[in-house]
């Protein structure tokens, strides 16, 4: 599995920065939370605004709301690559998940540790759906 590319992929890209977004995708995929033990630093938190409120999950809290299983509607289900920016040992990363109604941007920090590419932190937006 791997993400759907777009022109926010700049040529020459090193894509070794590409392996934790990949391992975060898998994890979106399967429901299987091992994947975000790939794709995240052990001290990544996930910060956003869930039922009005702001939330910051540390990524084992964060695990927690995957199951195992995929969602049922997975194969419905679209995740985009929008841009990724690098500036020597960090990033950032830009990603569009569609997941049934709803959609979200996801904006990660990353970091060359240990001599590989880590999600650092992710923060993200869940997009308000129209009125039907």
């Amino acid at each position: 599995m791997t993400l759907l590319m777009t022109d926010g992929v700049p040529a020459g890209l090193d894509h070794r920065v590409l392996r934790p977004l990949n391992a975060y995708v898998r994890g979106h995929a399967t429901g299987d939370p091992a994947h975000f033990r790939d794709a995240f630093l052990p001290s990544a938190h996930i910060e956003g605004i869930r039922g009005g409120v702001f939330v910051s999950w540390p990524l084992e809290d964060y695990s927690t709301l995957f199951t195992g299983s995929p969602a049922p509607d997975e194969k419905d289900r679209v995740r985009r690559l929008d841009s990724v920016e690098v500036h020597g040992t960090v990033g950032a990363a830009t990603m569009t998940l569609i997941h049934g109604p709803d959609t979200f941007t996801d904006v990660f920090l990353l970091v060359h540790v240990d001599g590989a590419w880590k999600i650092a932190n992710k923060v993200y937006h869940r997009h308000a759906q129209a009125a039907g």
